[in-house]
């Protein structure tokens, strides 16, 4: 998510959207295949939504200041791979620290980053 390229509401929004995509999709794993389904894929769905809340309050935090020539790029680049490795740690934790079940985790992980695909247009369009 490249949060300096959306206004802050379509940036909450987004997040928003991502949030209850994976509260539902937590909730349905809950509800038909249990509790440790259910977690498996809330800890799928942080560990995608995490790493973006985190990238878009450092691009917050960033967007204020007068840019550097070359400096926005490597910021840019900086947030990316903070959030790359993020996401793998929590992955790694869910996997290896929480013995969670692969396919609600891998679900609903997949889930929320289709949904920070496809949301901005569909936001754009409807606003």
């Amino acid at each position: 998510m490249s949060a300096p390229l959306y206004s802050k509401s379509l940036t909450r929004r987004l997040l928003g959207t991502q949030l209850v995509t994976l509260i539902i999709i937590g909730a349905l794993f809950y509800a038909f295949k249990g509790v440790t389904w259910g977690a498996s894929a809330l800890a799928g769905g942080v560990a995608a939504w995490l790493p973006n809340v985190v990238f878009v309050l450092l691009a917050w935090r960033l967007q204020g200041q007068s840019p550097v020539k070359g400096r926005v790029a490597w910021t840019f680049a900086l947030g990316e791979a903070c959030k790359v490795l993020l996401t793998i740690l929590l992955l790694i934790v869910a996997l290896g620290g929480f013995k969670a079940v692969f396919m609600p985790l891998g679900l609903t992980w997949l889930s929320v980053l289709i949904v920070q695909i496809v949301a901005p247009a569909v936001i754009n369009n409807k606003g």
